[in-house]
């Protein structure tokens, strides 16, 4: 068997993978984040977009995350991990939200 043969399943799985990848969005508008979607998984796509005109920060409380949000601009996140992952703004406490991600 050659080499290419031997490829193939790794390479299928690979490109499985990467076709299954979501792309979702969470919008900060009005001092506030819109409600994340419920069905991410790892690997997706989390486009965060600053639609107010203050900068905002996505900044997860355990660390994991913490993205700068100039008005008028976007930050992407790859998820990296199962689970539930509580986010806010740094500069505006007040704004929260939780990521439930699935495996």
């Amino acid at each position: 068997m050659n080499l290419l043969m031997k490829s193939l399943p790794l390479l299928f799985i690979l490109w499985a993978e990467a076709a299954s990848a979501a792309e979702y969005q969470v919008t900060i508008t009005g001092m506030k984040f819109s409600v994340p979607p419920a069905e991410m998984h790892v690997g997706d796509v989390i486009v965060w977009r600053n639609d107010d005109i203050f900068r905002h920060t996505a900044t997860a409380h355990d660390k994991s995350f913490d993205i700068d949000l100039p008005s008028k601009s976007e930050g992407r996140l790859t998820i990296s991990r199962a689970g539930a992952v509580d986010f806010y703004c740094r500069f505006h406490p007040a704004m929260t939200g939780t990521l439930d991600v699935r495996p």
